[in-house]
């Protein structure tokens, strides 16, 4: 009977087995898999697939089994599966529009039915419908089939009762539908079935969501007397509903706590207050009044997230009042009490939001109210809106004009009443009588910071006039004030209604000399820059009229300077400083007179050091006036040698050769303009001396060199002078930082005052500390004079007498105390001395190390722009000085900055640079001998870092001696020919004597054990110039065997396959020279394979890992090239070698001697495997073990059931075909709690573990017991 049912199971299966259906269903079902991947773009791209097969084959079953899978997935238990199925029944049923949705609702109904599943699916059961309603709204077919409309409605509002899983997805997904359907099927169909939710609007967010967009899509079907009969009444905002509306929205507010976003449905209602003109009552009532009166927290930030949004959808006079209330109030506390790290802040979001608009939006009128409203939001006068805004870029021009006049009017006439000022409550807790007048210098500061911003970002669209008028506003209030109105001068219309105090000038100083540096990079501005050609270089720095930026400044100084009856200077100039100023002028006009005729940039240079020192003369006039003379004198000198050389149009070549002597005093200007701290100047002077870089000379060069030599640092410290503004107020622009950390200082005091107090007491423990230290040193000299004291007021105890301190009288105590408080006094001052004199020197080390790094900038520029003159060759050896003392002493971090860019400029700028000197055929001794000193020094080294700069600097100087090779032609032969001397041609260089002190370093870094050289400065070498390579490799092949360790020789090994495989190095040993060397190479091969022994160590099998690399490429070369060289003895040594090294299955070693040995025609022996011998496991059976009980002494019966083999079998047998493999798996594991029971033969086969079936084997136990430890302490 089970034979027949057999054969008829098999007949009825055997259509489904044809193998082109079994590949083609295969290939189907492999679309449901796919469907439930994670990937996101596996699941797209397979219901794209899935779609078109459908299409394809067209078939009915195969369609209906797509629907039984994809509803059956939307219920996958995987939460990234459901949307795949759900995704691709909505697909599905968009292509086959033959198909009824309402069969598919039912399907999706009786599958995943609330009623009949399990409690424990009951939840998979829930998404299965929700995502079988999205799937049939993605469909698009919805609206064709009401009565589908109406089911999917009636499950949206049976799942929106399961908010636990289901949150709000059911009153989203209902709203997502009705802004589909069109107005007749809603007031049909949905209006009557969702009668209940439309009149609970005032629930839940989503259900007035749902009210809300209905009234949108459909306002003919919900008119005012309709929404009379739903809500009681005609409109949705009115004083009677703002209760519960505000309950909705803190509702909303909580709802959203963790996704930090805007709720739909609060925009909504913005939009419906707007519609039926109830703003006011919408915003003052339900957000000021209720939003707000509640702690701060998600209903704070709801309502600070709703200004934000609102902004695009206000009118002008909506967007003054709600940018002067209670809510940007309260925003404005949230930006200062929000600085610190671990709180929220949602400052970002705003940002985004009035950028937004500011794009967005083409009134010049709402863009300004927006920028004025954040801007007058201040905290005790300073606005928490950062003064480098990026907003500002998206203005209409319009609207900066107006901006930039607010903010100079506000600045001349700072009027309080008008900002939105607020106080935190520490604030208010700590205010004083004078706080008005910080306020308004926190007020100007910001707001200097403001425009110097606006003038700084180039994506701010602005006209040269805005920028002509910032500037001179900020330069006539930090260096000017107003006597009497003038008509010629604009800033003198306006005054100022509190005056100026220094720390606002110091501001406006720093301010505009970093303005300053910000016109200096200006491009021109696009009206004028539209006839430039396109591939032309850009202008930095200058008008549409050429003029520098800087000039037209002069300029108005000038006319300030002449007007002296309108205004006056704060700091006005002595006749000297103004006869400075005025020879200025008359320099500059000359320059620019002589620039019209031909312009230079010896010229430009001059005219911008000359305005630049002009401008500094208002900032500090005593120290710039000897600079301005000394660049007077040197602009005379440099135009009379001008003009001798104009005469003298036949001069000697000595004559030619010295260079004008301007430019050394040209230099020493910028050395010492350099030394002042600005950014500014700094930049002018990199400038300046990349024009006048073709001029330098050997002496102007070493100038430069000898501030950075760090041999004459007490030399450079007496005739450098380095300005220290530390302890003027703001050095630099204020950024985003900087206010905050203000805006943190005013909120935060008692934080701060704790602060303070904690680095008070740590600077005591480290003064306590520092004062130990130096009392240890002067101990003997302090207790030499405390015992003096002591003795003259005889209060010192002797042991003779036994005296003491109680036989003294009142007066006497007195008198010894004052002695002991004048010497405790004057020892403390002496301590306080000698750490402000080390406080100093530290101070002024900083300064001079910031004056070198500025000085390196002058380096790079002229190796950047001169790296062709003869001259760069004199800064080899002073910056490899520097790289050299910077590397051997214990640096700080800014000597770590400075050594950074010294190797940096020598290493990357000047040795790798494809310019060089190829002029230096004159001077070949001087370089062989510098080559020769370099090699020397470097041998001598003790670090490897440093050698590489010595040994990179020898390889420069090889570079410059060899020069250029010969110019190329376009003849073929010729160029054949020249090809194969350019590969000989070494120039000027003096190949055997270059190849001897190669040579000898070779030699050094193979000889001596711990040797500075490497391997890969060599290969370097070698690479760079194969000639010297060629006359190095017979020393290189020789220390194959004779360098002093296993390490060397592995390293010549390299050098050796590194020349041999250069292509240089075969062109210039062919013939009989390249046959030789690959005889000695193999010579020298076998000799070091010969001489390994027994290697076990690691450097020993690297070692013969390169030498077997390098056979590898000998024997290849011999083999294809047939040369005539005898391979005999080196394959006689390599074949015993597996015998003296331990080879493994795989490894670099193993492969390579094995690649080596195929050149020979020995391959690698394949390795059988094989069973192991069942004789070999009975002759290891009778071996006895410690701790197991001999035979006699087991009980054996009652393990006699475990152990019969026969009843397995007879159990197994019994099973039913389909429980095979249980019956296996139960068979092994039988057979195997078989085998420790026979004794000796299981404990040999795993002795560490006890067989269940020996509970009475106790040394096991033992055993194990002793083993615990172990694998604890592991």
């Amino acid at each position: 009977m089970s034979a027949e049912m057999v054969e008829v199971s098999v007949k009825a299966a055997e259509p489904l087995r044809a193998a082109g259906s079994l590949q083609q269903n295969r290939l189907f079902l492999d679309f449901f898999w796919d469907l439930a991947r994670p990937d996101q773009e596996v699941r797209l791209k397979a219901v794209e697939n899935l779609v078109q097969y459908l299409k394809t084959q067209n078939k009915e079953d195969e369609l209906e089994y797509t629907f039984k899978r994809l509803v059956d997935g939307l219920g996958h238990t995987r939460e990234t599966a459901r949307p795949g199925f759900s995704l691709a029944l909505g697909q599905v049923l968009s292509a086959f529009e033959d198909v009824s949705l309402q069969s598919v609702l039912d399907r999706i109904k009786e599958k995943h039915s609330l009623q009949a599943v399990k409690k424990k699916l009951a939840r998979n059961a829930m998404f299965g419908n929700l995502f079988g309603v999205l799937a049939l709204h993605q469909s698009g077919r919805l609206s064709k089939e009401p009565p589908v409309v109406l089911g999917c409605v009636k499950l949206l509002q049976s799942l929106s009762q399961h908010k636990q899983h289901l949150k709000d997805l059911p009153n989203k997904t209902m709203t997502d539908i009705l802004s589909e359907i069109p107005e007749e099927v809603f007031e049909e169909v949905l209006l009557s079935a969702l009668q209940t939710d439309l009149a609970s609007a005032f629930r839940t967010p989503e259900q007035l969501q749902l009210l809300l967009v209905a009234l949108q899509r459909f306002p003919q079907t919900l008119k005012p007397k309709k929404l009379k009969n739903l809500l009681g009444s005609s409109t949705i905002i009115n004083a009677d509903n703002i209760p519960r509306l505000t309950e909705v929205l803190k509702m909303a507010a909580q709802s959203v706590k963790k996704e930090r976003v805007l709720p739909a449905v609060v925009l909504d209602l913005l939009k419906l207050s707007l519609k039926e003109d109830s703003f006011q009552l919408f915003w003052n009532k339900a957000i000021v009044d209720g939003m707000l009166k509640e702690q701060q927290g998600p209903t704070h930030f709801l309502s600070f997230r709703l200004l934000g949004a609102a902004l695009p959808l206000l009118s002008l006079s909506q967007l003054k009042e709600v940018l002067s209330g209670e809510v940007m109030m309260l925003y404005g506390e949230h930006v200062v009490t929000a600085q610190k790290p671990d709180r929220f802040k949602l400052a970002p979001e705003m940002d985004d939001y009035v950028s937004s608009f500011l794009q967005g939006c083409q009134d010049s009128d709402r863009q300004l109210a927006v920028m004025l409203g954040f801007s007058s939001l201040t905290n005790q006068g300073y606005p928490v809106v950062p003064s480098v805004w990026r907003v500002v870029q998206h203005l209409q021009p319009e609207a900066l004009l107006g901006y930039v006049d607010w903010l100079k009017n506000m600045f001349l006439q700072p009027q309080m009443d008008r900002l939105l000022d607020f106080s935190t409550r520490k604030q208010k807790s700590n205010q004083e009588g004078k706080e008005q007048e910080n306020w308004v210098f926190r007020l100007r500061k910001w707001i200097v910071a403001r425009l110097s911003s606006i003038i700084d970002n180039h994506q701010v669209k602005k006209q040269e006039e805005l920028i002509m008028d910032v500037a001179r506003f900020v330069f006539f209030h930090a260096f000017f004030s107003t006597k009497k109105a003038s008509a010629d001068i604009a800033e003198t219309k306006e005054k100022l209604s509190v005056p100026l105090d220094e720390r606002t000038r110091g501001v406006l100083v720093n301010s505009f000399f970093g303005l300053l540096m910000s016109m200096h990079h200006l491009p021109l501005s696009d009206d004028s820059a539209e006839g430039a050609a396109v591939n032309q270089k850009r202008v930095l720095g200058v008008t549409a009229d050429g003029n520098m930026w800087i000039y037209h400044l002069v300029q108005y100084a000038d006319v300030l300077l002449n007007q002296p009856k309108h205004v006056q200077n704060s700091r006005p100039f002595s006749p000297e400083q103004r006869q400075a100023w005025d020879s200025m002028l008359e320099s500059v006009a000359n320059l620019k007179k002589k620039a019209k005729k031909g312009p230079s940039a010896e010229s430009s240079a001059f005219q911008q050091l000359f305005l630049l020192v002009g401008m500094h003369l208002f900032k500090a006039p005593e120290e710039l006036l000897d600079i301005m003379k000394d660049l007077q004198s040197c602009m005379d000198k440099a135009q009379e040698k001008k003009a001798k050389k104009k005469k003298k149009k036949q001069a000697s070549e000595q004559q030619e050769e010295v260079e004008p002597e301007w430019v050394e005093v040209m230099v020493d200007i910028l050395l010492s303009l350099l030394s002042q701290q600005s950014r500014h100047i700094r930049q002018v002077c990199k400038t300046v001396f990349s024009s006048i870089c073709p001029h330098v000379t050997a002496a102007a060069l070493t100038a430069v060199l000898d501030v950075l030599d760090p041999d004459r640092d007490d030399e450079e410290d007496s005739a450098v002078v380095v300005t220290d503004d530390t302890n003027k107020p703001q050095k630099k622009k204020p950024k985003d930082g900087d206010e905050d950390e203000e805006m943190e200082e005013s909120d935060d005091s008692e934080d701060s005052d704790e602060e303070a107090e904690d680095e008070a007491m740590e600077e005591e423990k480290d003064d306590d500390e520092e004062e130990e230290m130096e009392n240890e040193e002067v101990d003997q000299n302090f207790r030499l004079e405390l015992m003096k004291v002591l003795q003259q007021q005889n209060a010192l105890a002797t042991e003779e007498d036994g005296s003491s301190d109680e036989d003294m009288d009142d007066d006497a105590m007195m008198e010894l105390d004052k002695s002991l408080s004048a010497l405790f006094s004057e020892q403390k001052k002496k301590t306080q001395a000698k750490k402000d004199e080390k406080a100093k020197l530290q101070k002024e080390r900083t300064l001079v190390r910031e004056f070198k790094i500025k000085v390196l900038d002058l380096v790079e520029v002229f190796v950047a722009r001169q790296a062709g003159s003869p001259l760069v060759l004199g800064l080899v050896e002073p910056l490899l000085t520097i790289i050299d003392r910077g590397m051997s002493s214990n640096s700080e971090q800014q000597e770590q900055d400075f050594l950074r860019r010294a190797a940096d400029i020598f290493r990357n700028q000047l040795c790798r640079s494809k310019v060089y000197c190829r002029t230096a055929g004159d001077r070949q001794g001087e370089l062989h001998d510098l080559l020769d000193k370099l090699m020397t020094k470097a041998q001598k080294l003790s670090d490897s870092s440093v050698c590489l700069y010595y040994f990179s600097a020898s390889l420069y100087v090889v570079k410059v001696l060899r020069g250029a090779p010969p110019a190329e032609t376009t003849d073929e032969p010729a160029a054949g020919r020249a090809a194969a001397t350019d590969v000989e041609f070494m120039g000027n260089v003096d190949v055997d004597r270059v190849s001897t002190v190669f040579r000898d370093a070779l030699s050094s870094f193979m000889s001596r054990r711990k040797s500075p050289l490497t391997a890969q400065m060599f290969t370097d070498l070698f690479s760079r110039f194969p000639v010297l390579c060629v006359k190095l490799l017979d020393t290189a092949v020789q220390n194959i065997t004779s360098g002093v360790r296993d390490h060397q020789q592995g390293q010549a090994c390299v050098l050796v396959l590194r020349a041999m495989q250069s292509r240089e190095v075969q062109q210039l040993l062919h013939g009989a020279p390249w046959m030789k060397l690959c005889g000695n190479v193999m010579d020298q091969l076998a000799a070091s394979l010969q001489n390994v022994g027994q290697a076990e160590s690691k450097v020993v099998k690297e070692k013969v890992v390169k030498v077997l690399e390098l056979c590898q490429f000998v024997v290849k070369q011999v083999h294809h090239q047939k040369l005539s060289v005898d391979m005999d003895p080196l394959q006689n040594v390599l074949q015993p070698l597996t015998s003296s090294i331990a080879f493994k299955k795989t490894g670099k070693l193993e492969d390579t001697y094995w690649a080596v040995m195929k050149h020979f025609g020995v391959t690698k022996p394949k390795v059988e495997k094989t069973k192991p011998d069942g004789d070999a496991d009975q002759q290891e059976a009778p071996k006895k073990k410690k701790g197991f009980l001999p035979e006699t002494k087991k009980r054996k019966k009652r393990n006699k059931p475990v152990l019969e083999p026969a009843g397995d079998k007879s159990t197994s047998t019994n099973k039913p075909g389909a429980d095979k493999g249980q019956a296996k798996k139960k068979h092994d594991q039988k057979a195997k709690q078989k085998r420790p029971a026979d004794g000796e033969t299981a404990s040999q086969l795993n002795p560490s573990k006890k067989s269940k079936t020996q509970p009475e084997n106790q040394p096991a136990k033992k055993k194990k017991k002793k083993k615990k430890p172990k694998q604890k302490k592991e």
